[in-house]
């Protein structure tokens, strides 16, 4: 039976088993969609493809060890790159503390600097990731996974252990919460 064919279910099962041309068909059926996700997340096409690469190397290294949900690869995927993505989010903030320690060059223009000023969307991808890592922990995961993973909310629910009503009730929150982190943004 061809790869295509063949659920995530099956192939996990196989790749598990060492089976790497099973495990290049679920890179294949899911790269994109986690790249997306850890964009998302990032704001930055560097980092998403670096987070995408961990993440199915991580995929590989457990693949023994994970439990799909609804028999899809997609939920942890997603919350593994969602992990990552925190992780690098902490490791950037030390480099950026520690880089503001050392004094610019008095003579010379920042290039970064004009890059950045030309690029008003992604800062205001940026402003919107920032404003979703600043939502309480579970409010966070529900945005992470539903919104901006495009996870059902039954997906989510089962990815997180709770319950579907709990997730709908944390998107509601996340989503008030960030109307009104965005209205004083804009004040």
């Amino acid at each position: 039976m061809p790869g295509e064919e063949l659920g995530d279910a099956e192939l996990w099962s196989r790749a598990a088993a060492g089976d790497e041309d099973a495990f290049g068909d679920l890179f294949e059926r899911h790269a994109q969609a986690v790249w997306n996700h850890a964009y998302r997340l990032t704001g930055s096409w560097a980092t998403a493809e670096d987070l995408a690469s961990a993440t199915f190397l991580i995929a590989w290294r457990r693949r023994g060890e994970v439990t799909l949900v609804r028999e899809s690869a997609l939920p942890w995927l997603y919350t593994v790159a969602g992990n990552l993505a925190r992780s690098e989010f902490r490791s950037a903030g030390r480099r950026l503390r520690l880089l503001n320690r050392v004094p610019a060059p008095a003579d010379e223009a920042d290039h970064a600097d004009a890059v950045v000023d030309r690029m008003d969307s992604e800062e205001r991808l940026r402003q919107a990731i920032d404003a979703v890592r600043r939502l309480p922990k579970s409010q966070r995961k529900a945005v992470e996974l539903c919104l901006l993973g495009d996870l059902s909310i039954g997906d989510a629910a089962e990815a997180l252990g709770i319950s579907e009503t709990t997730v709908r009730v944390h998107l509601s929150r996340a989503r008030a919460r960030l109307r009104k982190l965005c209205e004083e943004e804009l004040s």
